[in-house]
C-alpha cells in the first residue's frame, strides 16, 4: 500500500533531524571566541581592493587638485639665508624676515593656498582612503646606500619588541633590491613599495619622498622612523599613550629656532607664533593618525608638491635642514588640528675631543614622560632644574650614516666616530654622560652586534656592497677590540648608576 507507515523510513528522518541539530549546535556554541561577542568568519581585509590599486585612484583624484591650486606665481626671492640660530625659550627675537613676493604674486599664493584647503574638503569622497582602518604599522623609505642602514635599524626595532608591520618606500625601481626586499625583509616583517609605480617617475623626489610614503601607506596609525634612526623601545606603545592618543600628531624637536618667514604665515592666513613659543622641528620620527590628520597630511603633501619652487624656501629660508621637515606641524597649525609637540631638548651625543664634543648621532625624549612634566606645567626647555629628565627613546644616527660600506671607519668624516683621538678604534657614542645614562642600557653595543650581523649575513646582499671587500671582516675586528670585553672608560647606561 502506497499510503502506508514504514517505521523505518520514520526512524531515518528523526535520526536525520537529529543530526541537523548537533551539527548546529556545535557549530554556533563551540566556535572559539574572541573579545569581541562576534565573530568574523572571513577576514576584513577580504574584500579590500589590492593596495597598488587604491593608491593609484588616490593619486589621479589629488594630483589635479594639486595643479588646479599651483602657486601660479614665480619663486619666492631670497634676501638671504637664515643663521643657524640655537632655540632659547627664555628670549623673544624677532621672526627672522629673508623673503618676498610682491603683493600680487602673495595674494596667488594666499588664493591658491585658502582654495586648495577647500578643495580638500570637499572632494572627501572622491580622495578614498587608502589605509585599511585601524590598521598600525611603521613607515620609512630607503634605497641605494641608506639601505643597510635601514636593515640594521629595522633590527633594532625588532630587538626592542616591537611587532608592528612596516613598509619600506623607495622612490623607483632603480631602488628596489630584489633579495633584500623579496627574502631579507619580510622575515622581517617589512615589504618593499616603490613609490614610481603610483606617481610615475621624476615626479617626487627626495625630501618629498617622506609625505607621499605616509599618504600612500595601508596603515591609519602611523610611526615614522628615517632609514637611520631606530627606538630605545616598542614605539606601538606609544600610539596608546598621551600625547598621541588625544593630538593624533607628536613631533620631534630640531637644535634650531624656528625660521619660518612671516611671508609664509601671511599666505597661509596664520598669526606668526612668537619664536619663543617652539622648536623647528626634527623629523627623523614622528607619529600620525590618518583617522584624524588626514586634511594637515594632504596640505603638507601640498608644501612638499611645490616645496623646491616655494614652500621650502618659505617655511625655513634657507635655514638648518631647509626641506620636508617644517611642513608637518605648519600644515596642522594652518588647520586648526592639534598637534604636540615634544618640549624636552634634542641632544647630540658623540664622543669627547680635545675640541669638545664630536657628535654624530641625535637622541630624542620618551614624549609620554616629556606629556606628564609638560602637564604639570614643567618645562625642563626652560629649566633643568625643575625634573629629571625624561629617558632617551630614539636614536638618529645621521652624520655620518652608520654603513660599514661608506667610510664609517677611520678618517672618512670629520666626527670620526669609530676613533679615538689616539687614532685607536674606540665608542661613537661615549659623551655627554648625563645623556648616555638615559639610554637605559648599551645601546652602542646593541646598536653594533645588528650592524655585525648585517655586515656578515648579507654581505653581498646589497647593490652598493657589491665591490666592497672583508667588510664583515673589519666590522668583527672593530667589535673585537671595542666591545667584546669591559673597558675602564665604558660610560653608565642608566641613570642610577
Amino acid at each position: 500500500m502506497g499510503g502506508a507507515f514504514r517505521p523505518g523510513r520514520a526512524r531515518s528522518l528523526v535520526l536525520a533531524m537529529l543530526s541537523l541539530i548537533l551539527v548546529c549546535t556545535v557549530y554556533f556554541y563551540w566556535t572559539p571566541t574572541t573579545a569581541s561577542s562576534t565573530v568574523s568568519l572571513v577576514p576584513n581585509t577580504a574584500f579590500e581592493v589590492p593596495l597598488t590599486e587604491r593608491q593609484k585612484d588616490f593619486w589621479k583624484v589629488l594630483r589635479p587638485i594639486f595643479e588646479r591650486h599651483n602657486p601660479n606665481c614665480p619663486s619666492p626671492d631670497k634676501l638671504g639665508d637664515v643663521d643657524a640660530q640655537h632655540f632659547d625659550p627664555t628670549k623673544e627675537f624677532p621672526r627672522p624676515d629673508l623673503t618676498s613676493l610682491s603683493e600680487e604674486d602673495e595674494r596667488k599664493m594666499e588664493e591658491a593656498h585658502a582654495s586648495f584647503i577647500q578643495d580638500i574638503k570637499n572632494t572627501g569622497k572622491e580622495l578614498k582612503p587608502i589605509h585599511t582602518p585601524g590598521k598600525r604599522g611603521l613607515v620609512s623609505t630607503a634605497g641605494a646606500t641608506y639601505l643597510p642602514v635601514f636593515v640594521s635599524s629595522l633590527r633594532m626595532l625588532r630587538r626592542a619588541g616591537s611587532t608592528l608591520p612596516v613598509e619600506l618606500y623607495m622612490k623607483d625601481a632603480s631602488e628596489h633590491e630584489k633579495r633584500v626586499c623579496n627574502e631579507v625583509l619580510p622575515k622581517l616583517d617589512a615589504r618593499c613599495l616603490v613609490l614610481a609605480d603610483v606617481v610615475g617617475k621624476n615626479i617626487i623626489e627626495h625630501y618629498q619622498l617622506k609625505i607621499f610614503a605616509v599618504l600612500f601607506s595601508s596603515f591609519e596609525d602611523i610611526i615614522w622612523m628615517d632609514a637611520d634612526c631606530f627606538p630605545l623601545g616598542k614605539p606601538e606603545e606609544l600610539l596608546d599613550s598621551e600625547p598621541f592618543k588625544s593630538n593624533g600628531l607628536v613631533t620631534w624637536p630640531d637644535f634650531w629656532a624656528s625660521s619660518a618667514s612671516p611671508l609664509y604665515y601671511r599666505i597661509s592666513r596664520q598669526e606668526a607664533p612668537a619664536m619663543a613659543a617652539r622648536q623647528s622641528s626634527e623629523t627623523g620620527a614622528f607619529l600620525v593618525s590618518k583617522k584624524t590628520h588626514l586634511l594637515p597630511l594632504l596640505l603638507a603633501a601640498y608644501y612638499n608638491f611645490y616645496g623646491p619652487s616655494h614652500y621650502f624656501r618659505l617655511l625655513t629660508q634657507g635655514g638648518p635642514g631647509e626641506g620636508d621637515k617644517e611642513t608637518f606641524i605648519q600644515a596642522a597649525s594652518a588647520l586648526g588640528a592639534p598637534f604636540y609637540t615634544v618640549s624636552e631638548r634634542v641632544q647630540a651625543i658623540g664622543h669627547a675631543t680635545a675640541d669638545g664634543l664630536s657628535g654624530s648621532a641625535m637622541a630624542q625624549s620618551d614624549p609620554r614622560e616629556d606629556y606628564v612634566l609638560t602637564q604639570q606645567d614643567k618645562w625642563r626647555v626652560k629649566d633643568q632644574a625643575v625634573a629629571p629628565a625624561p629617558h632617551i627613546f630614539w636614536i638618529h644616527a645621521n652624520y655620518p650614516k652608520f654603513n660599514p660600506g661608506d667610510r664609517i671607519f677611520g678618517m672618512g668624516w670629520e666626527t670620526t666616530p669609530t676613533l679615538k683621538e689616539d687614532g685607536s678604534d674606540g665608542r661613537a657614542w661615549t659623551a655627554p654622560l648625563d645623556t648616555v645614562a638615559r639610554f637605559g642600557y648599551d645601546v652602542e653595543k646593541a646598536y653594533w652586534e645588528e650592524i655585525k650581523w648585517v655586515s656578515c649575513n648579507l654581505e653581498t646582499a646589497f647593490k652598493t656592497w657589491e665591490n666592497k671587500v672583508g667588510l664583515c671582516e673589519k666590522v668583527e675586528e672593530y667589535w673585537g677590540h671595542v666591545f667584546a670585553g669591559p673597558h675602564d672608560d665604558d660610560p653608565k647606561f642608566t641613570l642610577d648608576g
